[in-house]
């Protein structure tokens, strides 16, 4: 499955013919908003630390079209009273029992703010602990089967230790969700080396954080681009994350595909 576009094209504005192909330079802007709303639950953990979780539903951008054409449910996990109070409690690290209910509530909650109609495409979060594990994999799948009524597709979004994992067993796990109405989207490190190291896999997209990546001057673009080139070689798919808007014609130059912007709520360029 990819990820094909969910929304109309957005109208020309009087570009010229093939525009939208041509290579254009470092820094040149073009409109990359869509609005977007989220959700905040709350859980125990198994050793009795309450968590909150949010999720906030971004639009992907195709960078060919240079429109929303998905949605991505964007999850923070945080522990109620800060970094002390966890402390305090002495163990700083979740359960896999934990990672299983968080995907699961996700999933949920996920699902209702995708609004996902006939030929859309909505991605959603799950760790990568738990897709590793049989009983992880069948309590997402028994799940989201409950939810086939709803149309549209879903993409999962594995992530948080895959870069430590074997590819034969990355491959295993991911073949499970690999169906008519369900697909995966591999989140890797910002590392060529660790990307790489999945050539040859049956992963067909792949996310990479630019949050953690230096992509403002010429120099550090240089670096960036050539992350971005050995991910396109990698699969057919690479969708880059808090991108800033204004490299985004540029990271479609170097191969991305997709691309989450930075800061969506506030930035009209």
């Amino acid at each position: 499955m990819t990820l094909v576009p969910a929304y109309p094209t957005a109208p020309d504005h009087g570009k010229n013919p093939g525009e939208d192909n041509a290579y254009s330079p470092l820094g040149e802007r073009r409109a990359y908003a869509a609005p977007y709303e989220s959700v905040t639950f709350s859980l125990v953990t198994r050793a009795g630390r309450e968590l909150t979780v949010t999720l906030a539903a971004q639009p992907v951008f195709d960078l060919d079209r240079s429109t929303p054409v998905s949605r991505r449910i964007r999850r923070i996990v945080r522990h109620r009273g800060g970094e002390s109070a966890l402390a305090a409690l002495g163990r700083r690290t979740l359960e896999p029992v934990d990672l299983k209910r968080i995907d699961l509530q996700t999933l949920n909650h996920g699902l209702d703010l995708l609004h996902l109609g006939p030929g859309d495409i909505g991605v959603l979060p799950a760790f990568w602990r738990t897709v590793a594990s049989s009983r992880g994999r069948f309590a997402l799948l028994c799940t989201e089967l409950q939810q086939s009524s709803a149309p549209g597709n879903l993409m999962v979004e594995v992530m948080g230790g895959l870069e430590q994992a074997p590819p034969e067993a990355i491959d295993e796990s991911i073949s499970h969700f690999e169906t008519e109405s369900m697909g995966v989207i591999l989140h890797i490190a910002p590392d060529a080396g660790l990307v790489r190291r999945l050539t040859g896999g049956r992963a067909r997209c792949l996310a990479i954080d630019f949050a953690g990546v230096a992509h403002d001057g010429p120099l550090e673009w240089r670096a960036a681009q050539d992350l971005i080139t050995a991910a396109r070689q990698t699969c057919d798919q690479v969708m880059l994350l808090n991108l800033r808007p204004d490299r985004g014609l540029a990271a479609r130059a170097a191969g991305a595909t997709h691309a989450v912007f930075a800061g969506m709520e506030t930035i009209t360029v």
